[in-house]
């Protein structure tokens, strides 16, 4: 049992560090490749990646060769990054409780509103630079191609993803054979050309934002999960330290480390004391 929590510390390290290396080289191929979306995601996948690999090996050599030192600094990157970790999953699931999508009468599919988000997304989505970015991807994605092809039947009996129902058709409430009605400003933005379509509509960045919020909420699931398996490791780490620290001094485990007792100042004195007793008495 001594050196269990060291062995399981070992090998959980050395998974982790193994399983480092693919999201590394993920990144790598993304840096490489042309796609505006794969090198907008290969800074933090390569992050996730080097931090992974890091922390990993500091606890794979403290644990495997008792060195002290390396798991003192792997506990505390690990408490690091639980902290790091519980705060971004309790931001998550503020930032991405509201949203989701309207009910269209007739339709299969949903349509989303920009005001329906919450403003930290809004801010984030309405940033000119950023959404220059996602646009390339949209464009790139090519989720529009397959509703060129759609008959006016199937607006009425399919669904659409997010993406396709904000972007890649006028809102359903537009009516173009009446000019002098107000209408949403999105219907005036919509524009027939393959590379406009409405890109640039607010309902296109909502769905975008749907699509976000979707996957935050399940990366949010997984957080916790990630939480509670890094807080058991974290645990184990901490004996393994103990072991660690015990196994650097000469004194195996359990062994009394007291050779000798100083006496008390007074015990010579009672000592004394009672023989000279004994030879009176």
């Amino acid at each position: 049992m001594y050196r269990f929590s060291n062995t399981v510390i070992g090998f959980l390290n050395l998974f982790t560090l193994l399983a480092s290396i693919p999201i590394i080289g993920g990144g790598l191929w993304m840096a490489r490749s042309s796609t505006t979306c794969e090198s907008f995601l290969q800074t933090p996948l390569l992050v996730i990646g080097f931090i992974v690999l890091i922390i990993s090996l500091m606890g794979f050599i403290g644990a495997c060769f008792h060195v002290a030192w390396a798991l003192w600094v792997y506990l505390v990157v690990m408490l690091f990054l639980i902290a790091t970790l519980m705060g971004l999953t309790i931001f998550g699931f503020v930032v991405t409780s509201q949203g989701g999508g309207a009910p269209v009468p007739g339709r299969v599919y949903k349509e989303y509103h920009l005001e329906d988000y919450s403003p930290w997304l809004r801010n984030r989505i309405k940033d000119p630079s950023y959404w220059r970015t996602i646009r390339s991807c949209l464009l790139g994605s090519k989720s529009c191609a397959k509703l060129a092809l759609w008959t006016p039947l199937d607006y009425l009996e399919k669904g659409m993803t997010p993406i396709q129902s904000g972007c890649c058709k006028p809102p359903t409430s537009c009516n173009y054979n009446m000019a002098m009605v107000a209408q949403d400003p999105d219907c005036y933005r919509w524009n027939n050309a393959p590379t406009l379509l409405c890109y640039e509509c607010d309902s296109c960045k909502a769905g975008v934002l749907e699509d976000v919020r979707r996957d935050w909420r399940k990366l949010s699931v997984l957080n916790i999960v990630m939480l509670v398996f890094l807080i058991g490791i974290y645990s184990i780490g901490c004996c393994a330290f103990q072991n660690t620290r015990r196994a650097e001094t000469d004194y195996p485990y359990g062994e009394n480390r007291m050779s000798k007792i100083r006496p008390r100042w007074d015990y010579y004195w009672w000592r004394w004391w009672r023989d000279r007793r004994e030879q009176l008495y």
